[in-house]
């Protein structure tokens, strides 16, 4: 059967491929350690699920409205006045099944064809192929190493052209873990203010920030700002909630009710018991969320100072989220490959490591390892590597 055109160009998302290959060779018996996922390795905390049950016992098991419970919005307007210091009116929320599918929906709903969207590499998997899927175009700006990956403003003022709709901030990163300054965010922002481009900002790992470190919404640094932003946030990874599906917007009140009726159309609303979870979630007083940020700290310090000894690797210190992203170019010369993509084939084949390349983030140089997993399951995949580098370079 022929496929329609917006889906035949899709590039399979590189996150959930390696992860099934992994979880493949797992299934075939092999010891795989998979540095994949980008989602927290510990359960849900027991209040939220207990919430959600409760919620079903209850009787709450029908439709909601489709861009989510009032109550849920008010729990959201909440946790944006106390974190970030901005008010909305519930309006101005949106709730989606996941910040994926909010992010999808927003696409949907701000573009027309050839409308062009500006992402700074490297980029999180799914930004380019959503907005090519909403008939948009794909502007990317690289960003460097040495600068920390991040977006200049000559940069960004380089890129915007007439058909410019919107520019898309993730801070922290997926897949570098750094983060923008309030005064890097300040001066993104006046060029996006002077050109009227839309700030999609990406906030999904905010509560995941580590060392002296504090986190901004570029929405809290004026009102101009807060005006021009679309805020995007959700559960997934502050409250190991990926399976929950519960994301959600805050922006400007047309462009909700766009997307709100297009979710009618969709998806009718988030599932219900996932709400009531995402409720407590944002209201019951709980030290799991620091609970979990502290023990991704401590893998942070102990696997970074590991991986930066592997011959050729270097690596930007990453400030947030839970992924390293290192430049493997050296190391995968010194091992007789081509390219990094080969490189990491031949790891997962030989010493059952499977890690996600560069390419499907727009840097091909690197490759991205989440340490969204035990210590000690870590540690042992850096030794893995550095077996396997080891051994490749003596070889040569």
């Amino acid at each position: 059967m022929k496929l329609a055109k917006r889906v035949a160009a899709l590039t399979p998302s590189s996150t959930l491929a390696i992860t099934a290959k992994a979880k493949e060779l797992k299934a075939a018996g092999h010891d795989v350690i998979g540095l994949g996922a980008g989602e927290p390795d510990f359960n849900t905390p027991q209040y939220i699920i207990d919430a959600a049950v409760q919620s079903m016992e209850a009787g709450h098991t029908k439709y909601t409205p489709a861009a989510g419970l009032p109550a849920l919005k008010e729990a959201i307007i909440g946790k944006l006045t106390k974190d970030q210091d901005v008010t909305y009116m519930p309006s101005e929320i949106f709730v989606g099944t996941g910040a994926k599918h909010v992010l999808y929906t927003l696409f949907q709903a701000l573009l027309d064809e050839g409308d062009e969207v500006i992402i700074p590499t490297p980029y999180w998997v799914s930004y380019p192929e959503q907005v090519k899927l909403a008939m948009g175009t794909p502007v990317y700006v690289t960003g460097h190493e040495e600068s920390g990956f991040k977006l200049t403003p000559d940069q960004l003022e380089a890129a915007i052209t007439k058909r410019t709709k919107a520019l898309i901030i993730n801070s922290p990163s997926n897949p570098t873990g750094v983060m923008y300054s309030p005064d890097e965010l300040k001066a993104l922002g006046e060029v996006a203010i002077n050109y009227n481009v839309l700030i999609v900002s990406d906030e999904i790992y905010e509560k995941l920030i580590y060392g002296d470190s504090t986190h901004t919404s570029i929405a809290q640094l004026s009102p101009e700002l807060k005006k021009q932003t679309f805020l995007i946030n959700g559960v997934s990874k502050s409250h190991s909630m990926t399976g929950w599906r519960i994301g959600y917007a805050a922006g400007d009140e047309s462009l909700i009710k766009a997307m709100t009726n297009l979710a009618s159309h969709s998806t009718s609303n988030p599932t219900t018991s996932a709400q009531y979870g995402a409720i407590a979630a944002y209201t019951v007083e709980n030290n799991a969320v620091e609970e979990m940020r502290q023990a991704f700290e401590e893998r942070l310090q102990t696997a970074y100072e590991k991986l930066i000894q592997i011959p050729g690797v270097t690596c930007v210190r990453p400030e947030g989220a839970f992924y390293l992203f290192p430049n493997v170019s050296e190391t995968v010369k010194l091992c007789g490959f081509n390219d990094v993509d080969s490189w990491v084939e031949a790891l997962l084949e030989e010493e059952k490591v499977a890690l996600v390349p560069g390419s499907g983030f727009g840097s091909p140089d690197n490759v991205r390892l989440s340490y969204a997993t035990s210590l000690d399951l870590f540690m042992t995949a850096l030794e893995r590597i550095e077996r396997f580098v080891m051994s490749r370079t003596k070889a040569q």
